[in-house]
């Protein structure tokens, strides 16, 4: 039987001819978008298996008309036009369906508006994610999994409803893909625990986005989430198949989250939560760490209980189906001026960062062997042969300024991040961008008739004048 629009007037009455309605009471957030020709969805009755879905008018702050309807699942048309907002905002690649986020805004309405029906009445199903290679430094490839536009804001929706619940439980020591948390703080505490703690074991984890056990996964969110709709999607992710850039589509065999989907991380952080965070918490109360995502460094006092702890860590992986990189993983010796015993693994790094002895001074100016963190060799590398592939030198055409103006938001990419601690050691890395600049000057100005020396002394007098036309000049990273 059809049900049809319910409409009351002033005094809350239905009209005559019409049948009165009231919302669903498992709805969570009343009223939707206040809209616009920009931003509102073009909000229609759609008719489905005989059943013309309910649209009740309200107001809004705006005092502009919006309407909701009717749904099996709680999920409004708000939770999917702030997960547009955050997706739109993180751009990113298209997945399998070739929809970049040009394309799908040119009918952005009708696109969401098809996305909040099927997710609100549960009959969204999740498509087969991209899968596309990335080299990694090691000459292996890392296999991301890219979900279409529609799927990544649909699991945004989810993750932005589950996000606040989880957050109350995860771990202090717990950095990786949470908000209000970053980098720079996991560095700084692993920072504070070298200094007390002499050893570390260093740990690396082989695969872990594509080894993740669905079964062991679930069984933590069901600890959380009663909502059975928030279980269903959340499954039909975990199972959504993967597709190559040929078209051949491979399933998943009980294991595995795609690495580039949006609520992976969340997952992510909630499988070790339980897998290493709460598991070195009860069995090993003694020991500091901090994990990023994946990455784990784990604080001991002394040679026998690093031992003792990545053994037993290990073993803990391998029963969560995992295990540990046996080429990446290691125990670290954290030598200072303090600590001289011998050990044939002084380094390790974390997070594009090494940590190592490093001669420091004193306030008073007088040198001694400390035990920190500075950019790693392999991040500088990265950086010199990203300089040197802008071909930089060969930019005749283009003015000094012109090269300041194409260059400057990543050089101040680089030292926001690089140089938060000991800042001075990008020198190398900057050392490189002014060896290109010096070429670029030669090669523009004839006049300096190939001399290296007149091309230095003619970028000096315009630092001189002009400090802030790099961004590396204003930091002092002036000279080649």
């Amino acid at each position: 039987m059809e049900q049809r629009k319910s409409y009351k007037n002033a005094k809350g009455k239905a009209q005559a001819g019409q049948t009165s309605a009231r919302p669903n009471t498992e709805v969570l957030y009343d009223g939707g978008l206040s809209r616009s020709s920009e931003e509102a969805f073009v909000m229609k009755v759609e008719r489905r298996a005989g059943v013309v879905q309910l649209e009740l008018p309200m107001s809004t702050r705006k005092g502009m008309s919006a309407g909701f309807s009717t749904k099996s699942v709680p999920i409004t048309k708000d939770m999917v036009w702030s997960a547009y907002k955050k997706v739109a905002a993180n751009k990113g690649a298209a997945g399998i369906d070739n929809l970049d986020m040009a394309t799908y805004n040119e009918r952005k309405s009708a696109n969401l508006y098809k996305l909040w029906n099927r997710l609100a009445s549960g009959s969204y199903q999740a498509p087969a994610v991209l899968e596309v290679g990335i080299p990694k430094d090691d000459g292996k490839i890392r296999y991301l999994g890219i979900p279409t536009i529609s799927d990544r804001i649909a699991q945004q929706v989810i993750k932005s409803y589950l996000e606040p619940r989880f957050e109350k439980e995860f771990h202090k020591s717990s950095y990786g893909y949470r908000p209000g948390r970053n980098q720079h703080q996991a560095l700084a505490q692993v920072q504070k625990h070298v200094r007390k703690f002499g050893w570390v074991v260093d740990m690396d984890i082989s695969g872990f986005f594509d080894n993740v056990s669905h079964k062991l996964l679930l069984k933590a969110v069901e600890k959380h989430v009663s909502e059975k709709w928030v279980k269903m999607y959340i499954t039909r992710w975990l199972q959504a198949p993967v597709q190559d850039k040929d078209g051949n589509i491979k399933e998943r065999e009980g294991k595995g989250t795609p690495q580039g989907g949006v609520i992976s991380p969340l997952l992510a952080n909630l499988f070790l939560h339980y897998v290493v965070d709460r598991w070195l918490d009860i069995h090993h109360p003694e020991v500091q760490f901090v994990r990023y995502a994946d990455d784990i460094i784990i604080h001991c006092e002394n040679q026998a209980k690093a031992e003792q702890v990545l053994r037993n860590v290990k073993q803990r992986l391998s029963e969560s189906g995992l295990k540990a990189n046996e080429q990446k993983t290691k125990i670290v010796f954290c030598k200072n001026a303090n600590r001289k015993s011998t050990y044939k693994t002084v380094k390790f790094d974390f997070l594009g960062y090494s940590f190592q002895p490093r001669p420091t001074a004193t306030k008073e100016g007088k040198m001694f062997l400390s035990y920190d963190c500075a950019i790693s060799r392999k991040s500088e590398k990265k950086i010199g042969d990203k300089i040197k592939a802008t071909k930089l030198h060969l930019k005749t055409e283009s003015s000094l300024e012109q090269i300041a103006k194409l260059f400057n938001a990543q050089q101040r990419g680089w030292i926001n991040y690089y140089g938060k601690f000991r800042k001075y050691m990008l020198r190398r890395v900057f050392k490189i961008f002014n060896n290109r600049l010096l070429k670029w000057a030669i090669k523009r100005h004839k006049r300096f008739k190939g001399s290296r020396v007149k091309a230095r002394r003619w970028l000096l007098g315009i630092a001189e004048v002009n400090p802030n036309l790099f961004v590396h000049w204003q930091c002092g990273f002036q000279t080649a």
